[in-house]
């Protein structure tokens, strides 16, 4: 078999290595463009069912909106235009003539959106409206790569128009809530949450929440974000209600989103030296039976037994296969079935029935978790269950240690900045809030991943003038 590329020594070609190996994404025709092949599409459905259902729970409803967007929609709001103007593909022409005006493929919904909403909303008794739409997008990377900038992927965008304010940054803060929510506690992946300084935030936003994990190679990823768009968008498309005192208003509105970059995330927090480490809350198979037999007699047996595992493992959302492959040797499933990250390998032979016992095969090992485990046969889904729910929580606590071992304390640029270049890392510090300084940043290919709640520095990381916020400081995809 093939070996991955060293995570040590080349992280990045490790990624792809194992994107490609472990089948969730395929090369398409279309440069930047990719297949997200069955796996890799039943993992994003896992995580958007359950994003889904906690979004409904807001009152949030689910609608989708056209794919072409007239080029005068984005014109209406000037830093919106700005923002992704040099993402953005224009169709021209259509139906063997040129178009009177070019169509915008959508790199975010916003504009069509709020159209709709000015369409929609009259009285105060309309707000609050709350809109989903599961959609694809198109943002044209110079460097595009699978999951993490892709040309074209697929998202979740949430769409509200309130009457305050204070409702708008409510909802947004309530989407970011659930974001962490599915991260953390599906996906296991710690976030550090935050907002983003002026230079990085939403084109057209008045702020932009974010949460950020870290990658195992010390370099963050921008894991979703949640805007308070206020009246940019409102005024705009010339939304408005008439409120109970018979005033006439614009809406305060919010938008927030989460992208197949997570599969990314996901890929680059968990994986190891041998392929994928799919957290079992998610995964789309939780456990694989791996039959040994070595005659027809025996493969007889062995079948019918693993046949009836799976029959009793197996319930809604809970998917358990047997690798029935006859040109395979059991190492060479051993094998793929770590590449692809299943959470559990359940091996049966002769030995084991004639013992009433199976083994459970971790994915991974830790002080808690053996590699190895005979089960007994009545207690297996007992004891697999216990299994997987240790595995999830193993893999967080992994994940926080490795943010904690790399997240710094630090003061000044002139110190931290050669180091965070050759060997990335979370780097907490104070700030000025001036863009002069945050500029100088990109010298260290670092960025102000997002500005934290406390605050521990009293001078700013280059100026040395007083710090009015601490920021985190990174690298990033």
């Amino acid at each position: 078999m093939e070996k991955l590329s060293s995570m040590e020594t080349d992280f990045s070609q490790w990624y792809q290595d194992v994107i490609f190996k472990s089948e969730l994404v395929d090369l398409s025709p279309t440069k930047g463009c990719f297949v997200i092949r069955p796996y890799g599409y039943a993992l994003w459905e896992n995580i958007k069912n359950i994003l889904d259902q906690k979004i409904s729970l807001t009152g949030t409803e689910n609608a989708y909106f056209p794919l072409l967007i007239p080029e005068s929609f984005l014109k209406k709001e000037e830093k919106h235009i700005e923002g992704f103007s040099p993402e953005l593909a224009v169709v021209t022409h259509a139906g063997g003539q040129e178009l009177e005006e070019p169509l915008i493929v959508r790199p975010t919904s916003e504009t069509m959106i709020y159209y709709m909403f000015a369409r929609w909303i009259k009285s105060w008794r309309d707000l609050p409206l709350k809109i989903n739409q599961w959609a694809n997008v198109i943002r044209w990377e110079m460097r595009p790569r699978a999951f993490l900038r892709s040309i074209e992927f697929l998202w979740q965008e949430g769409h509200t128009a309130h009457i305050t304010q204070e409702q708008a940054i409510q909802m947004a803060k309530i989407a970011l809530d659930i974001y962490k929510d599915i991260l953390e506690n599906y996906l296991a992946i710690p976030v550090i949450s935050g907002i983003k300084s002026e230079s990085e935030k939403f084109a057209g936003a008045h702020c932009t929440y974010t949460l950020e994990g870290m990658m195992q190679n010390g370099k963050a990823l921008q894991m979703c974000t949640s805007h308070v768009l206020n009246h940019s968008f409102s005024q705009s498309f010339d939304i408005k209600f008439q409120d109970e005192d018979g005033e006439v208003k614009s809406p305060y509105c919010s938008s927030w989103g989460m992208t197949t970059r997570v599969l990314g995330a996901l890929i680059m927090v968990h994986g190891d030296q041998n392929g994928l480490i799919i957290p079992p809350k998610i995964a789309p198979i939780k456990a694989v039976i791996i039959p040994i037999y070595k005659n027809d007699d025996e493969r007889d047996l062995v079948l019918s037994v693993a046949n009836n595992l799976k029959e009793e493992l197996c319930e809604k959302d809970f998917i358990v296969v047997i690798d029935r492959d006859e040109n395979k040797t059991p190492g060479s499933k051993f094998f793929q079935w770590e590449l692809k990250g299943v959470p559990v390998r359940i091996e049966i032979g002769p030995r084991d029935i004639e013992k009433k016992q199976a083994v459970l095969v971790s994915r991974i090992k830790s002080d808690i978790i053996q590699k190895k485990k005979f089960v007994t046969i009545d207690n297996i889904k007992k004891d697999l269950n216990q299994l997987l729910e240790t595995i999830q929580n193993e893999l967080f606590q992994k994940a926080r240690g490795n943010l904690s071992s790399k997240w710094n304390q630090a003061y000044k640029l002139e110190d931290f900045g050669p180091i965070l270049y050759e060997e990335n890392g979370f780097y907490q510090a104070g700030w000025c809030c001036s863009k002069k300084c945050e500029h100088k940043l990109k010298g260290y290919r670092a960025s102000i991943r997002c500005i934290l709640d406390s605050k521990n520095n009293k001078t700013c990381f280059y100026c040395g003038q007083s710090s009015r916020n601490d920021v985190l400081i990174a690298k990033a995809y």
